[in-house]
């Protein structure tokens, strides 16, 4: 029999609670009687504490019953996820952006409710430049990131917001596809008063299209 935490009810709930997330997010999917008897809790008590789990989207239940994996982990986790296969993946095309460009490159992902989380960066090569948005969550309305993972991209390729997150800050953002589906968002942050003209936006754009492009590149 497992032994039980010290430090009281307070400590044996979060105790519960955290095996329950660990079991859900080794499974691709769990009914509520698998979670129970797998953590050795009533079905009542796994019902409780999986559903306090769910109202802060640390899990989710299916239309089939099934609980998941929420999407807050991936907020919390994004500090983390630089080993992870879209990171390792966008990697040198972030950095050949930021090198390009001379602008920060970030790696961007739907977030909990209406945001993105920023999972990566490339810093530029600039003195004055964007740092420090690594796990951050933004809003997907008004902002290039969210607009491109919307999938509401225009004829150029790239989404242009300016202080859409952040004050004297203008985005350039492209969407990263695998096959048909827009998986995640590239952008430069910078300055405004570097983007004075509409070539000065294209150049980026420009960049942040072409090494988008040859993030999932099809085989040859």
């Amino acid at each position: 029999m497992e032994q039980e935490p010290t430090g009281g009810p307070g400590m044996r709930t979060i105790d519960r609670a955290l095996r329950l997330l660990g079991l859900v997010c080794d499974a691709d999917g769990l009914t509520l009687t698998e979670v129970a008897r797998r953590a050795d809790l009533s079905a009542s008590t796994a019902l409780r504490l999986l559903r306090s789990l769910e109202s802060h989207e640390f899990v989710r239940r299916d239309e089939d019953g099934l609980f998941t994996a929420g999407p807050h982990l991936v907020q919390l986790g994004a500090a983390a996820l630089s080993n992870t296969a879209l990171v390792v993946q966008a990697r040198d095309a972030m950095r050949r952006v930021a090198d390009g460009t001379t602008e920060s490159c970030y790696l961007s992902v739907f977030g909990t409710g209406n945001t993105a989380v920023h999972l990566a960066i490339a810093e530029g090569t600039q003195s004055i430049r964007h740092v420090g948005w690594v796990g951050r969550a933004i809003p997907v309305e008004d902002t290039a990131v969210g607009r491109v993972l919307l999938g509401d991209v225009g004829p150029d390729g790239y989404v242009v917001v300016v202080e859409g997150a952040e004050k004297d800050v203008t985005a350039v953002s492209v969407p990263i596809s695998a096959g048909s589906r827009v998986v995640a968002a590239m952008s430069c942050l910078v300055p405004s008063y570097r983007l004075t003209t509409t070539d000065d936006v294209a150049r980026i754009g420009g960049w942040l299209v072409r090494e988008a492009a040859s993030v999932y590149e099809p085989p040859r």
